[in-house]
């Protein structure tokens, strides 16, 4: 409604502009007359303008709930915020509040409006700490910050995994783990693990890119110290494979035939049908990259 107002505000400055300055210098009393009988008349037409009224300051909180339930169900996110929204503020403490709160987090996350959504999923699980559904709450709390376009939930997108916000990423995981440890009976927790499993996958090859991007520009120690993140942090990843072939590649580069020999040692012993040890592609299988081809 402020934006509205503010445009309108232009708006007439923008058409009175020039009858102010008609006004002002005319010297003729006929022409400052009509210029000023134009200037009321104009101001009175968008005086007349509609107001946006609320459709739904008529409805009681049942019907207003009803409607926010069919918005949901028929695929309108935006006006399901918007209504369970105007539900709680109405009663905060009443019989759909609850609720509401809750799907105001889910609808505001399927209209793409992540920011709202995580805030209104905190706001729920401070207040309700001990609510029957808050192993849903902290699993919603996780796919608001999980993009299930990528990976194993979707692994045909044509995206790079690695692409992903790994703060996001880490929020995610932090929230699954929850589910999975405080209410691992719930029917979330299974989804959750795996999605939990998915996450560390991503997140070691959000490592193992950077430290390939530090190797082909020459910058063999970063490229060196970001693998070895990769291998500390994500033991059992697959991408651990790739961090353990750019260490030795990158020792290769520095003249330390110690470290690189020890490295592939490491990498044959760990990875015996890895590409990088035997030279040839697994049975099957291409040589790209694990992250190229989930």
């Amino acid at each position: 409604m402020q934006a509205l107002m503010r445009a309108v505000n232009q708006a007439l400055k923008t058409v009175l502009n020039p009858v102010r300055q008609l006004i002002r210098l005319s010297s003729n009393s006929s022409v400052r007359v009509a210029a000023l009988a134009a200037g009321a008349v104009i101001v009175a037409g968008c005086h007349g303008l509609p107001e946006k009224t609320d459709e739904t300051a008529t409805w009681n909180n049942g019907k207003l709930y009803s409607e926010a339930q069919d918005a949901l169900t028929g695929g309108d996110f935006g006006k399901c915020a918007k209504y369970f929204e105007n539900l709680e503020g109405r009663d905060p403490f009443g019989h759909f509040a609850q609720q509401a709160q809750i799907n105001v987090a889910y609808c505001n996350w399927k209209d793409g409006e992540t920011d709202s959504a995580d805030a209104a999923i905190d706001r729920f699980i401070k207040l309700h700490p001990d609510h029957p559904d808050i192993a849903y709450a902290y699993y919603l709390k996780g796919m608001i910050h999980f993009n299930d376009d990528l990976g194993l939930f979707g692994r045909f997108s044509g995206q790079d995994m690695s692409e992903r916000d790994p703060k996001s990423l880490r929020e995610s995981y932090d929230a699954f783990k929850i589910v999975v440890d405080r209410y691992p009976q719930s029917k979330y927790a299974p989804d959750a693990a795996q999605r939990m499993r998915y996450i560390v996958n991503a997140l070691a090859s959000h490592e193992v890119h950077a430290a390939d991007y530090y190797y082909r520009r020459g910058a063999y120690v970063a490229a060196i110290n970001r693998a070895q993140l990769a291998i500390r942090e994500y033991k059992n990843a697959p991408a651990t494979e790739d961090a353990l072939h750019i260490m030795m590649l990158s020792y290769g580069k520095l003249d330390q035939p110690q470290l690189e020999g020890d490295t592939k040692r490491v990498l044959a012993a760990t990875f015996p049908d890895s590409p990088y040890v035997t030279g040839r592609s697994r049975p099957g299988k291409d040589n790209k990259s694990w992250w190229q081809i989930w």
